[in-house]
């Protein structure tokens, strides 16, 4: 009795996957030659139009004569810029990201009652089913987050009385009760994860109502419960930056497509924590933090910018770093010139980092900011205009508030699903049909072969013709 998966043998598992890349590799020529939008993207980048929203604005370039022109990023929820939200919870010196969720829901800002109200049923919502921890999140160790998070919504199912009635209503109240309780999944998956993977002690903190989100989060992963009221309002910048980014980013749109088919809430968030988890969405915020680390770990001088571009440099020729010849936490799909997020995330980092003996972490990133640009045309020998993207500076922050590695893309998750449930009641109301896009097929016809006639490793001619330019013999049946 095995207590993983049975593994097939190495030698079986190496020929059967050489099969498969052979027969599933298409010449990119071919997208171009039946107009396919790899990505659902245009030829010049821009997302082919899906669907329509009300919930967010993401801007980064406009056209003009047909082409695309770049400019500084607008970030939008329910058509109130971000930059005004955040300040607004600065000058009041007070948490932010409860009043967005209910703006990203509801429509509107709350009124300080209806506020107030919501953050009482927030609270109310965040306690898990009885048994719940040991049932559900002692049992069975993720080593990822991420994944117990998705594990752990969809088995959050068989506890609800109604979990297919997918009524407004009905979806409204699972919404709420998943936002309230996803911060407190992640954090207890951490701490299960410290004792059955780092050989470190538990620590389950009971819930105090009266706290917000990000206070709740900062309390439940230290040992003596203890933040300051600093760390926990940068703490939800983060959050309200994170929660929301139009219906077209990945996860959301996994969110709606799954939504589209009359699935349950519980099936289309799980698909959604799964996208975002990949490391050209969520996960991206650990990969910058990984490849931080190793520049400091060798690169003699930090400080000296020649020294720290020649390692962009092996980066993007994929000599260093993790082979992907990516710089994470720059450039973006739709920011050109700036992503707005970012530009809130430096002021903030800068700050809190030259407070708290951090200035030579921030300094090395905004070096990276800086430097990437040119040395991308270098190396590549294109004019590529790209600017930092959240993630840059996001992993800095959570290390400045000592957060775990391990939590970085699961707090990404705890705040884009305000988000994805505004999306998903919006898609209810809104969609009316199944999302289906087209793929068109290029295999070539063939005939059955008998078992006794076939062959190991038979090659035919592979290339796809159109259907009007085949040759066909007619004194042959088929």
């Amino acid at each position: 009795m095995y207590d993983k998966i049975n593994p097939i043998s190495p030698e079986l598992l190496e020929k059967m996957s050489e099969k498969i890349e052979k027969k599933s590799q298409i010449d990119l020529d071919q997208f171009w030659k039946y107009g396919v939008k790899r990505g659902l993207r245009n030829p010049d980048g821009t997302g082919v139009m899906a669907g329509l929203t009300k919930i967010c604005t993401v801007e980064g370039y406009y056209i003009e004569d047909g082409e695309r022109v770049p400019k500084n990023g607008v970030l939008k929820y329910r058509g109130l810029n971000i930059n005004e939200i955040i300040e607004a919870c600065e000058r009041e010196n007070r948490f932010g990201f409860e009043e967005v969720i209910y703006l990203l829901m509801f429509g509107t800002l709350p009124t300080k009652s209806q506020l107030d109200l919501f953050k009482e049923t927030l609270a109310l919502c965040r306690d898990l089913p009885d048994n719940y921890i040991e049932d559900v999140l002692m049992k069975n160790a993720s080593m990822d987050v991420m994944n117990k998070l998705a594990r752990c919504v969809l088995t959050s199912y068989s506890f609800d009385e109604y979990p297919d009635d997918i009524s407004i209503n009905n979806v409204l109240r699972q919404s709420v009760q998943i936002i309230a309780q996803l911060p407190v999944m992640m954090c207890y998956a951490y701490q299960v994860k410290r004792m059955k993977f780092y050989g470190k002690s538990m620590y389950f903190h009971p819930e105090k109502k009266e706290l917000s989100t990000a206070e709740t989060i900062l309390r439940s992963i230290r040992s003596d419960k203890k933040f300051t009221d600093e760390e926990a309002k940068l703490l939800d910048i983060c959050l309200i930056l994170h929660a929301e980014h139009g219906g077209g980013n990945n996860s959301t749109f996994t969110t709606r497509v799954l939504t589209s088919s009359g699935t349950d809430t519980y099936s289309a968030i799980a698909a959604a924590i799964g996208s975002l988890k990949g490391r050209r969405h969520g996960g991206a915020n650990i990969k910058v933090t990984n490849m931080v680390n190793e520049i400091t770990e060798n690169v003699e001088d930090i400080t000296d910018e020649k020294q720290v571009a020649e390692y962009l440099e092996k980066i993007i020729r994929k000599e260093a770093g993790d082979g992907s010849g990516l710089i994470y936490g720059m450039g973006h799909a739709v920011y050109t010139l700036s992503d707005p997020r970012a530009v809130i995330l430096k002021r903030k980092a800068k700050e809190f980092a030259y407070r708290s003996g951090f200035e030579k972490d921030y300094e090395l990133i905004a070096s990276i900011e800086r430097l990437t640009p040119e040395v991308y045309r270098k190396v590549k020998g294109k004019n590529k205009i790209m600017c930092a993207n959240v993630d840059l500076y996001s992993g800095l922050i959570y290390k400045m508030l000592g957060i775990p590695g391990d939590l970085y893309t699961p707090l990404f998750a705890t705040a884009r699903i305000a988000g994805w449930c505004s999306h998903r009641m919006e898609e209810l109301l809104t969609g009316g049909k199944i999302i289906r896009p087209a793929y068109k097929n290029i295999a070539l016809p063939k005939k059955y072969v008998p078992m006794d006639e076939r062959i190991e490793n038979y090659s035919q001619m592979s290339d796809y013709i159109p259907s009007d330019q085949r040759v066909y013999d007619l004194n042959k049946e088929g």
